[in-house]
C-alpha cells in the first residue's frame, strides 16, 4: 500500500514555542490520496496526551480533514494535529486551482 506522510514540527506550534518545547514533531501516515489514517508518530514532552485524538479518529473512521475540520483550543501544542489537517487540505485544493486557472486563461485568450 502506497502512503502520504504529513509531518507537523513543533517549532511552528505557538503554544510549543511559548513553552520552550519546540523538538518534537507530529507525523500521521494516511492512504495515498486519501485522508484515513494508518498510524501517527508524536515526539513532544505531552505526546501521551495528544496521541488520543489520532487514536480516536482512526478507531471512528475520521479522516485527517475531519480533524482539520475540528475546533481546537489556542494556544495549545494538539494544534499541531489540526495543522495536519491543513495539509492535507492544502494538497487537494492544488488540482482544483489549477483547472480553474485554465479555464480563465482559456477565456482570456
Amino acid at each position: 500500500m502506497k502512503i502520504d506522510t504529513y509531518t507537523q514540527k513543533f517549532e511552528d506550534v505557538d503554544r510549543a514555542v511559548l513553552d520552550g518545547e519546540e523538538e518534537g514533531l507530529v507525523k500521521v501516515h494516511c492512504e495515498r490520496g486519501k485522508d484515513k489514517i494508518l498510524g501517527a508518530t508524536i515526539i513532544a514532552v505531552n505526546a501521551g496526551d495528544m496521541i488520543s485524538e489520532i487514536s480516536l479518529a482512526m478507531t471512528n473512521d475520521i479522516g485527517l480533514s475531519g480533524i482539520g475540520n475540528t475546533i481546537h483550543p489556542y494556544p495549545t501544542q494538539a494544534e499541531a494535529i489540526r495543522k495536519l489537517g491543513d495539509q492535507y487540505k492544502r494538497t487537494k485544493l492544488t488540482p482544483m486551482v489549477e483547472k480553474v486557472f485554465d479555464k480563465w486563461l482559456s477565456w482570456r485568450r
